[in-house]
Order: structure tokens, then C-alpha cells, then sequence
């Protein structure tokens, strides 16, 4: 069954994550801005609270063969530092049960 890849990362590492999918051979990829908050809660600076901080939103769907291949690339791409840090990102599979495409009304990937 194919999985859609949904991965919010921070808005710098984006042109990473683009390049390395590429590379690893997954061209096809949605991106969107979002806002939101992790386990950090926000950012606080001096007395200023940002509460939604800035991310995007990348949609990849790929076979069972390569799903640990998009999330190793995505993870790789997305990582600030050797170690990683809060607000790095996340990744989540659910699996797709159909899909379609509008132009010709073909059923699959």
C-alpha cells in the first residue's frame, strides 16, 4: 500500500530537503507554509513569547519499498548540526488507500 510522507520542517532546511529528495529520486513533492508549535511550546525571546513559529509542510507519496529511503533523506536534510535540535521537525506516515490523477481520471501513482 502506497504512504504519504508528511514532514514539517523548519523554512531554511526546506531547499535541503528539496535537493536531497531529488536526488534520491523522489521528484514529486507538495509544499506548503504552516504555523504551528512541537513539544517546545513556542519561542521565547527576552519577554516576547512567538507562540505558532514558521514551518513547511512537505507531502511525498512513495511505495512500501522506499519509505525508510524518503525518511532517511528527509531526516538527513532537515537536521541542524550532527545531533539535531527542538524544533527540527517531524515526520509522519499514513498510509493512501486510492489515488487519482484529475488530468485523465487514471486510478494509482
Amino acid at each position: 500500500m502506497p504512504t504519504l510522507v508528511q514532514a514539517v520542517v523548519r523554512p531554511e532546511k526546506v531547499h535541503n530537503v528539496m535537493k536531497s529528495l531529488l536526488e534520491a529520486g523522489f521528484p514529486a513533492v507538495t509544499k506548503m507554509d504552516v504555523f504551528g508549535r512541537g513539544k517546545q511550546r513556542g519561542l521565547k525571546v527576552g519577554e516576547i513569547t512567538y507562540d505558532e513559529l514558521p514551518k513547511e509542510m512537505l507531502l511525498v507519496v512513495v511505495g512500501d519499498n522506499d519509505k525508510a529511503l524518503v525518511v532517511q533523506t528527509i531526516t538527513e536534510a532537515a537536521r541542524t548540526g550532527a545531533k539535531g535540535a527542538f524544533g527540527d521537525g517531524k515526520i509522519f506516515l499514513l498510509p493512501v488507500e486510492e489515488a487519482y490523477t484529475v488530468s485523465s481520471g487514471a486510478k494509482g501513482l
